[in-house]
């Protein structure tokens, strides 16, 4: 990876940007698409699109991954100046404890402690549960009257940590959970236009709030009306311990993206991923998606009068935590398919099954 896409993607990823509140992941996006793109917008939702108009009219392409990220929310200061918080999304109330956190007010970041009593003073059987999230508060270090000041209610909070690189190619991370996804659009945009660009047009999605609900890939769907849509997400590595591939299947970290098979999945444009994995000498996995795959390609699917959607995922361990890990290659990896399958995408192709 090229040291000024590693910038971007640790930009992406360490912007504050919690459901609800992902205009500053929508900065970083937009800055680096503006010189790619013929056209950027921002829609009230908050979700930009980066369009790279086509030569031939061929179909348009919208490639969507969501920028927003699990985090909390303050709903309450105690007198003593500690703050309650409630959850935004999928949190995992047992990894909190302990935990370093960012509260993220009008005027600055500050740095907070997630607290709770220490298990020496907890009794025995609480110790065999985990806390729940309303009985733990967060600790700013600072004097009741400095947090009633600084601090608002419906602040948001992000866990306290970043992007680095560790091991041998891969990353470690808050939020890849999907700022992921946004990144490798703007990649494809990058590498489209490099290439002279498609036959139809391509559209650069980073959506929001899709941690409550897809809301960003409804409204995107339905907004910009591609022809098809293919949601870049996280999937679930299965290659470290405990984890049951006979039900979760396999999927290791290293060795390529996921390609979805499944009724969310457009069978037409499955076979054209795999197609375009093949040309492009690059490895793949098959992901078995039997339902909905609960990402913005089920927005994507059923938006207006239904959608040739496909879902496109990178291996990820310790999903909805602070150490989010992945392997680099299989990012580029990942641009490199949708690269070819957008410049290869016929001008005339019924996507009818």
């Amino acid at each position: 990876m090229r040291p000024s896409d590693l910038k971007f993607l640790k930009d992406l990823t360490e912007a504050a940007s919690p459901s609800g509140f992902e205009q500053p992941a929508a900065a970083v996006f937009r800055e680096f698409v503006a010189p790619i793109a013929d056209e950027v917008e921002t829609n009230v939702m908050g979700s930009v699109h980066a369009l790279l108009k086509g030569s031939e009219g061929g179909p348009s392409v919208m490639l969507a991954g969501h920028i927003d990220e699990v985090g909390m929310m303050v709903n309450w200061i105690t007198p003593e100046g500690y703050l309650a918080f409630k959850a935004i999304g999928g949190v995992d109330a047992a990894i909190l404890p302990g935990m370093r956190v960012d509260v993220h007010t009008k005027t600055s970041t500050l740095r907070g402690v997630m607290g709770r009593m220490p298990i020496h003073l907890i009794d025995e059987d609480a110790r065999k549960s985990v806390t729940k999230i309303e009985k733990l508060f967060i600790d700013l270090g600072l004097p009741a009257e400095r947090v009633k000041a600084l601090v608002r209610i419906g602040d948001p909070i992000t866990y306290g940590v970043g992007f680095e690189t560790f091991g041998d190619g891969m990353a470690v991370s808050r939020a890849f959970d999907d700022k992921m996804g946004a990144y490798i659009c703007a990649r494809v945009l990058e590498e489209v236009k490099k290439a002279g660009g498609a036959k139809g047009d391509l559209i650069a999605a980073a959506t929001v709030q899709e941690e409550l609900g897809l809301r960003g890939g409804h409204t995107s769907a339905y907004g910009v009306d591609p022809v098809v849509g293919i949601a870049l997400e996280v999937g679930h590595a299965t290659d470290y311990p405990d984890v049951d591939k006979r039900n979760h299947g396999e999927a290791t970290c290293g060795k390529g993206p996921i390609i979805a098979r499944g009724p969310n999945i457009n069978p037409i444009v499955f076979d054209l991923l795999i197609e375009a994995a093949d040309k492009a000498k690059v490895a793949y996995q098959i992901g078995a998606e039997p339902r909905g795959t609960g990402t913005d390609a089920n927005a994507i699917q059923l938006s207006r009068g239904g959608k040739a959607a496909a879902l496109v995922s990178v291996p990820l361990r310790y999903m909805h935590t602070p150490t989010e890990v992945l392997a680099l290659s299989d990012i580029e990896d990942c641009v490199t398919i949708l690269t070819r399958f957008v410049l290869d995408l016929p001008a005339k192709v019924d996507f009818t099954p």
